[in-house]
């Protein structure tokens, strides 16, 4: 079978996951909106349906430096511009004139307000002095290689919109006689004040220019974004439709936009509750609720002595074969439209001579783990500490007559029954797993063995989408089970070796999915591998998707979650392949390129976080 490389070769744009991370958090602290998220886009762009900001990727291929400055510029001018003091009630009265020309006008006016709100800034926040510096400077060498070109080719309005910058600049290039006059009413943005304001200048600069003028502009420099006459879907519960009619909300700002947006998607998410705490429930209103009480019992528990929570295994897995669930903003809005099944895999009896001749490969491989780990533990519990200066009293006091400072006293580690830690296995369930399905079942079943020898619980699940459903209405994914928690030290080999390949991967969506169940357990360390192939790849998930991941990577470990990866690869991995998982994943991201490899490295894995669980044990 061919191997199926999932890293792109040709393809050298990575991202920086991390500086991206950075731009994020600021733009949220600088608008006073910690929902922002923060893309990369052609141009700078408002997409209020995606609560997101976009920067251009113009700076990209830049020193590193320029690059940072520019990126800054940009969620400067977004969080702190235009973000409150772009009059959105101008913008809408401007785009209902009709125009010949409504590419030079509109990109006119976005490039008289960028300079405006970009003097405001530097005033108001002396410290983005030098971020808009860099990016005038760059901007300036840009617009003068571009009018350049555009004088060439007698694009006039392209070389209007290159002039106007320059001139706002204090830069001056040759427009023609006919233009020349214009320069003195653009001049007047030196004093503007307000949208209001730059929308005067323009609309008497157009007045000539669509006589002058034969053609549109033929480039894009300046970009608004989503149009602003798109709304969010309000939601209707009943009895508020009229109130809402009655009060139509005004929108002035981007900031009361991009609110209005993220509010009713909240909304979405719980809109009958959210009806009954505003209006009551009507049902109370004329006496009490129908029928209390004699609702389906959704869940069952069970618990012991000790008081711990146990679930029942059996109605959880009758639960998971049911309806699917939709994501609806809690797994990252990258993932908002993923609707995901949860099922058992079910086991084929057709690998049990397979499994007899992986396990006895790997016999010496565990038992010889299980020995070191094993006596590592037994040291541990009863390793004491002698000739301490406080502790139990020793029985031998000959040191407090013979010594001038004696030490009498000592310290006896407290055991450990069982390692305090769970473990939890991702598995990359794309087609790209193809050709090296039999070295990751190996890999995951000596995972499975070395834990069921210790008694540690674990899950191990494959996720994947399904690409021929995907939509932009729907992505469906699918988590399978080949053991779970409960399952304790139950054998699965047979489970393990029935998984398959199938289309995609949503890693980001996987890892918060996972990083949930993890969050309910109490055990004091929590690990999540991730057995990957490749980038993550599904629908409307490139760029974005890398993205994802490295965000939901930072956000377990915030929830004191180790996230640790394993490449998985049939050649040799290149310096660039380790340095693009680096960005998702840290300095937690191993290669292996062979069966030995593959259980070289998740024998290291396994070594690693064990030997960390018993030493602070």
């Amino acid at each position: 079978m061919t191997s199926v490389n999932r890293f792109i070769q040709f393809n050298d744009e990575t991202i920086d996951t991390k500086l991206l991370h950075q731009m994020e958090l600021l733009a949220g602290a600088m608008a006073d909106a910690p929902y922002l998220k923060v893309t990369t886009r052609k141009l700078v762009e408002l997409r209020p349906s995606e609560s997101a900001l976009s920067m251009s990727v113009f700076w990209r291929h830049r020193t590193k430096k320029i690059e940072r400055h520019g990126y800054l510029s940009d969620i400067y001018l977004m969080a702190a511009g235009f973000w409150r003091h772009f009059d959105l009630q101008d913008w809408r009265e401007f785009k209902k004139t009709d125009s010949k020309l409504p590419s030079l006008r509109e990109q006119l006016l976005l490039c008289a307000e960028e300079f405006r709100l970009s003097e405001f800034i530097k005033i108001s926040r002396p410290g983005t002095t030098g971020a808009f510096n860099t990016r005038e400077d760059v901007y300036t060498t840009y617009h003068e290689d571009q009018s350049k070109q555009n004088l060439k080719k007698s694009f006039r309005a392209d070389l209007l919109i290159n002039a106007a910058y320059l001139q706002l600049r204090g830069k001056d290039i040759d427009t023609g006689e006919k233009l020349l006059g214009l320069s003195f009413i653009w001049t007047e943005l030196f004093e503007a004040k307000s949208t209001k304001d730059s929308v005067k200048i323009v609309n008497r600069m157009m007045d000539r220019l669509e006589f002058l003028l034969e053609s549109d502009a033929r480039h894009t420099y300046y970009t608004f974004g989503e149009d602003v006459e798109k709304v969010p879907p309000f939601h209707y519960h009943e009895g508020i439709r009229a109130e809402r009619a009655e009060n139509p909300e005004e929108i002035d700002t981007i900031e009361e936009w991009f609110d209005a947006w993220h509010r009713e998607t909240k909304l979405a998410e719980t809109p009958a509750m959210e009806f009954e705490l505003e209006r009551g429930d009507s049902q109370l209103a004329e006496g009490g609720r129908e029928a209390e009480g004699t609702g389906e019992v959704q869940q069952t528990a069970k618990g012991d002595s000790t008081g711990e929570y146990k679930e029942d295994s059996h109605v959880e897995d009758r639960q998971m074969n049911s309806k699917p669930k939709k994501a609806e903003g809690e797994f990252g809005s990258a993932n908002d439209q993923v609707v995901y099944h949860e099922s058992r895999l079910k086991a084929s009896s057709d690998h049990r001579l397979t499994i007899e001749n992986w396990r006895r490969k790997q016999t010496p491989y565990v038992r010889s783990l299980l020995k070191e780990l094993k006596k590592r533990m037994t040291q541990r519990q009863e390793g004491i500490r002698s000739n301490l200066n406080a502790g139990r009293l020793s029985k031998k006091l000959v040191p407090l007559v013979v010594e001038e400072r004696p030490k009498p006293f000592y310290r006896k580690t407290a055991p450990s029954k069982e390692l305090d830690a769970v473990f939890c296995l991702l598995i990359d369930g794309s087609a790209s797993m193809l050709d090296k399905l039999e070295e990751t079942k190996q890999a995951v079943l000596l995972f499975h063995d070395v834990l069921r020898g210790l008694d540690v619980p674990h899950e191990i699940v494959l996720f994947y989408e399904d690409a021929y459903e995907a939509s932009d209405a729907e992505q469906p994914n699918y988590f399978e089970w080949m053991h779970k928690f409960e399952d304790r030290k139950k054998d699965h080999a047979e489970t393990i070796a029935s998984f398959d390949a199938h289309e995609d991967n949503r890693d980001g969506f996987a890892i918060r999915w996972m990083s949930k169940r993890l969050k309910r357990r109490t055990e004091k360390h929590r690990f999540l591998l991730v057995f990957s192939d490749g980038e993550p790849s599904a629908y409307n998930y490139a760029e974005n998707g890398v993205v994802d991941t490295a965000n939901a990577v930072t956000e377990a470990k915030k929830q004191d979650i180790e996230v640790l990866h394993l490449f998985l690869s049939s050649n040799s991995i290149s310096e660039d392949q380790a340095a693009f998982y680096r960005k998702m994943y840290g300095n937690k991201s191993v290669s292996a390129d062979s069966l030995e490899q593959f259980v070289e490295q998740t024998l290291r894995l396994l070594k690693r976080s064990l030997h960390l669980v018993i030493k602070s044990g």
